[in-house]
């Protein structure tokens, strides 16, 4: 187990040293074209990278634990699933206004299916404080 914490710690030490490196560069570099690409581009590797270790830790680990986990795991991963398709099927992907040259109908779709899902996360943020919140108060009452 220890090696694989030390292995864990320097991928991270790496995955830090390459992510001063390149934020460096684009600032010494002002922020050309080419350098936010690349920083855009670690961006998106680091999100996948999370995001991959997230379900494989989360598959291992639930597989090792508690095998019927995985059963709660698939049924997230469905639910998420369609929340998304209907925050797609509901994004009107309406055209950019100010925009003289127009994204694609794909791209205004996607980010119409981003906004609201954005929006969706926030709501059910706000609703978890508040209900939370008022679920304490409830028990600190009653005790």
């Amino acid at each position: 187990m220890k090696s694989y914490n030390k292995i864990f710690k320097w991928a991270m030490v790496i995955l830090i040293v390459v992510s001063v490196v390149l934020l460096v560069l684009g600032f010494t570099g002002g922020w050309k074209e080419g350098s936010v690409d690349t920083l855009l581009g670690w961006t998106y590797c680091m999100v996948g990278l999370a995001l991959a270790a997230v379900v494989i830790v989360g598959l291992v680990v639930g597989a090792i634990n508690d095998p019927k986990s995985l059963v709660k795991l698939g049924l997230g991963l469905v639910a998420v699933a369609v929340i998304c398709f209907i925050a797609y099927l509901i994004a009107p992907g309406a055209p950019a206004m100010g925009m003289l040259e127009q994204p694609s109908q794909a791209t205004l779709k996607l980010t119409d299916t981003i906004l609201y899902l954005t929006y969706f996360a926030g709501i059910v943020a706000v609703l978890s404080i508040v209900v939370g919140e008022i679920r304490l108060a409830i028990t600190n009452k009653k005790g």
